[in-house]
């Protein structure tokens, strides 16, 4: 497997390389985000919520297969499992809803938590059990700040984090850098321009972070 950072919360999850492969796509934003709009060929896309920073399905090329809500899917062999959840601490009243993906490819489990805004719930939980690779929003404002991300993170349990939806260089918002949730999260990083992993290669015991660069 091979996991890319597009930006903001955008990944792009390759199962392998070439024709033969299956390239899924989280979270992709517009133009409007400041940061270089991801263009390439998707055979699947998994959308949080509908806001321009995470709902630009019109960016790829192809006709991929795109996910808005909850339930259970089964595309290509990859399973996806959207879960429900909210935008803010206060059960979607300020931000709306949220959709958490569980994410089965290529042997391995991802968690994309989109914007999510709150600790977890034990019903949620369940749905989410056994993650291999999280992928968690740290930035603040309008999602998870680090302290809540890093709660999260425990409540999880996954073997790898990878952070998202931090502020970056270009990046027109204005919410935290990734700086003030690796220091909360206390693990020593690695940084990575791609995470390249087998299931074999998991971590069979300490927690990893993984920072990816743009």
């Amino acid at each position: 497997m091979i996991i890319t950072w597009q930006g903001q919360s955008c990944f792009k999850i390759q199962d392998k390389v070439g024709s033969e492969g299956i390239t899924l796509v989280t979270d992709p934003f517009d133009k409007s985000l400041g940061l270089k709009v991801p263009n390439f060929e998707a055979d699947i896309v998994t959308v949080s919520h509908d806001h321009y920073d995470h709902n630009n399905v019109a960016a790829f090329r192809g006709t991929p297969k795109v996910i808005k809500s909850a339930g259970e899917y089964d595309i290509k062999g990859v399973m996806i499992e959207g879960v429900l959840s909210y935008h803010d601490a206060s059960q979607g009243k300020e931000r709306g809803n949220n959709i958490i993906y569980r994410i089965e490819m290529d042997d391995i489990t991802i968690c994309h938590l989109g914007d999510l805004g709150h600790v977890l719930d034990n019903k949620q939980l369940k749905r989410l059990e056994g993650i291999d690779i999280l992928l968690v929003p740290v930035g603040g404002k309008y999602t998870l700040d680090a302290k809540l991300a890093v709660e999260v993170i425990s409540q999880i349990e996954p073997r790898i984090v990878i952070p998202m939806h931090y502020k970056t260089k270009d990046m027109k918002i204005d919410i935290d850098g990734v700086d003030k949730f690796i220091k909360e999260l206390g693990i020593e990083a690695t940084y990575e321009e791609k995470l390249k992993i087998n299931k074999k290669d998991l971590p069979a015991e300490d927690m990893e972070l993984v920072i990816l660069s743009l």
